[in-house]
């Protein structure tokens, strides 16, 4: 690699650094950079000056969620990404729905991992103690149209939420989400067995609404979606709204925290928030629903 063809063209060197030998391009301009010089894009890298230029076209929508949601040079490269959990919950979900599938399968699938109040409290009634049918529900469904469209409506809202908070907090997000949708249906219909991601697609869709408002950015076509969503599942038979309003209602409170702790130096309290708030859920699903189930 030093014969004088070589080392006279000078496309075999970054341009910003001529004595740097480098093969990697620029994902705009298509010219050569250095380690130094690159910065992750969604697809391949791109040098200062485009990035340069990216910034300077940016939306005042895009302003604004860059300055509050982390801010800083380096928030392409950390949440540019592809959005790995919404992949592995979309893998791990579908799986199980492919499972219940096969023939004789989807019985005892669903019936493992349902969420049904009274496994909550075995000094009430003769079942064992599985409280993690509280997030179990979340990962299968009553048909495969059930299991499509909630699938569908994840991997499009994962696609923003997942690089705009970064992984961690849109796993918490959604799992929380999942919570209060689980605690809700056990605090209005203790009887009713539940299946589903609803509670949590229908958390996503609420803290997209939440931040996205926090960011100025046009909110209309969410807030009728979110609407649209729950009217329908409110009339429609057969459809736990009350897993669709815990989600929505935790999902938003969550988003809340998110808009006023996303400063660097206000981590821990977002962490205390949160699991502030999954502790007061977990403390309302083992104190009301007894009562209710004995009246």
């Amino acid at each position: 690699m030093s014969t004088p063809e070589f080392t006279s063209n000078r496309d075999n060197f970054c341009y910003r650094h001529p004595d740097r030998q480098s093969f990697v391009l620029c994902q705009r301009c298509l010219r050569t950079i250095c380690p130094e010089c690159q910065t992750p894009a969604p697809v391949g890298v791109i040098c200062p000056e485009c990035m340069k230029e990216q910034r300077k076209n940016r939306t005042p929508a895009q302003k604004r969620a860059e300055r509050r949601w982390g801010g800083g040079g380096s928030v392409t490269a950390v949440r540019s990404g592809a959005p790995v959990v919404t992949y592995a919950l979309l893998a791990i979900t579908s799986f199980i729905g492919l499972v219940q599938l096969i023939p004789g399968m989807d019985g005892p699938i669903k019936e493992a991992l349902w969420f049904y109040a009274p496994y909550l409290y075995p000094n009430l009634f003769a079942v064992p103690f599985e409280p993690w049918r509280l997030l179990t529900a979340l990962f299968v469904h009553g048909s495969f149209v059930h299991l499509a469209l909630n699938m569908l409506a994840l991997w499009m809202l994962g696609q923003s939420l997942e690089p705009m908070l970064g992984r961690a907090r849109y796993l918490a997000l959604y799992l929380i989400s999942g919570l209060g949708g689980s605690v809700m249906v056990a605090l209005i219909a203790p009887g009713s067995p539940t299946v589903g991601a609803s509670g949590a697609i229908f958390g996503l869709m609420a803290a997209l609404l939440i931040i996205g408002r926090h960011i100025g950015a046009n909110v209309t076509g969410i807030l009728v979606i979110l609407g649209i969503n729950f009217a329908f599942g409110f009339f429609a038979g057969g459809i736990s709204w009350q897993a669709h309003l815990g989600g929505a209602i935790v999902g938003a409170l969550v988003a809340f925290i998110f808009t006023r702790t996303k400063r660097r130096e206000q981590r821990i309290w977002q962490i205390v928030l949160l699991a502030a708030t999954a502790v007061a859920l977990l403390v309302v699903v083992f104190l009301v629903p007894p009562l209710l189930l004995l009246s």
